[in-house]
């Protein structure tokens, strides 16, 4: 018997960079049973807003099409059974398909757990006395929490700086004229730590709005069904912890930059004789924290912002739009 025929197809970004290293894949323990040829496809097979039916069933025709005599699915979006509870994979084993969610997996080793995870799925159809058709729900109470979890590091909040590049540089620019400011010194020692914190937390949280609108981020249900809601809760959710991972970052960046300027050409001596008062090199760390929570916002506010994959990668929303806009051409 020849060897089994497996089509591993992903969702475009996240799970293809995840299943284009599973083509190498092979029977675990008993090296005489039959082997694999695994086929990978980076094309999207699944919708937000469809069941976990549809997406088997869409994947069996893609299946039919190739000749495979198995194909497995990988998306990044989270899978909800009849009960409402989250799966880590649905299973056709009649239709010989199976969808896997990489949220599901959680944050950590995620192309460990999902190449263990494929392997598994094939392993389970290619048994002659194969169940029934099946979900895998995730066990335990935190399951939402763990798909978050998923979510958000699919959406690699560390790589938002690239989409927010013009408002970077506008806000080093306006964080080293602002530090050689006597006003904004004056300003900074004027001001107690919780309104600097406040500062801070507001600076942020308007970059975060800012990015939302501009970039219509924001996901709204497309209907009044609680699994729709549920789907735009979670969404945004993700969206919203992306946003704030990625500009917090880049504000702790500012502020090191903005912190190593001054540092270098500011003398608290000579600030200090300016405003008339006593001042040393640990009020250059207030006048920096000042400084970044001002240039944050002057920054973001300043400029537009790039419409950047980075930014749209943030929402899940947007690129279930993409994967609208493809399954829709290949259907036309």
């Amino acid at each position: 018997m020849g060897p089994i025929r497996v089509g591993l197809v992903a969702d475009p970004a996240s799970p293809t960079d995840v299943a284009r290293r599973m083509t190498n894949l092979t029977p675990a323990g008993d090296a005489a049973r039959d082997e694999w040829d695994v086929e990978f496809v980076s094309e999207p097979f699944t919708l937000g807003s469809e069941d976990v039916d549809t997406a088997l069933s869409r994947l069996h025709a893609r299946g039919e099409a190739h000749q495979w005599d198995l194909v497995i699915g990988v998306t990044e979006l989270p899978l909800r059974g009849d009960d409402g509870r989250y799966l880590l994979a649905a299973i056709d084993p009649r239709r010989r398909s199976a969808v896997l969610s990489l949220p599901a997996l959680g944050g950590l080793r995620v192309r460990t757990r999902a190449r263990r995870a494929v392997r598994g799925l094939i392993s389970g159809m290619s048994e002659p006395d194969r169940p029934d058709e099946h979900r895998v729900p995730l066990r335990g109470r935190n399951g939402r929490g763990r798909v978050l979890l998923g979510m958000v590091l699919a959406n690699r909040p560390w790589l938002l700086a690239a989409g927010l590049k013009s408002a970077l540089v506008a806000a080093l620019a306006t964080g080293a004229v602002a530090t050689i400011e006597p006003t904004i010194w004056l300003l900074a020692a004027s001001l107690s730590g919780w309104r600097l914190a406040a500062a801070t937390i507001a600076s942020i949280a308007v970059v975060i709005a800012w990015i939302v609108i501009d970039g219509e981020l924001w996901d709204r249900p497309d209907d009044d069904s609680p699994a729709a809601r549920e789907r735009s809760r979670l969404y945004n959710t993700s969206t919203l912890l992306t946003l704030t991972i990625g500009v917090v970052l880049c504000y702790l960046a500012l502020y090191v930059i903005n912190l190593c300027w001054a540092l270098f050409v500011l003398d608290p001596a000579v600030m200090g004789d300016s405003l008339g008062m006593s001042l040393g090199y640990g009020d250059l760390f207030v006048l920096t924290w000042f400084v970044a929570s001002a240039a944050t916002l002057g920054g973001a506010l300043g400029t537009g912002l790039a419409s950047d994959d980075a930014i749209r990668a943030a929402a899940y929303s947007k690129r279930e739009e993409e994967r609208r806009a493809r399954l829709a051409d290949e259907r036309a």
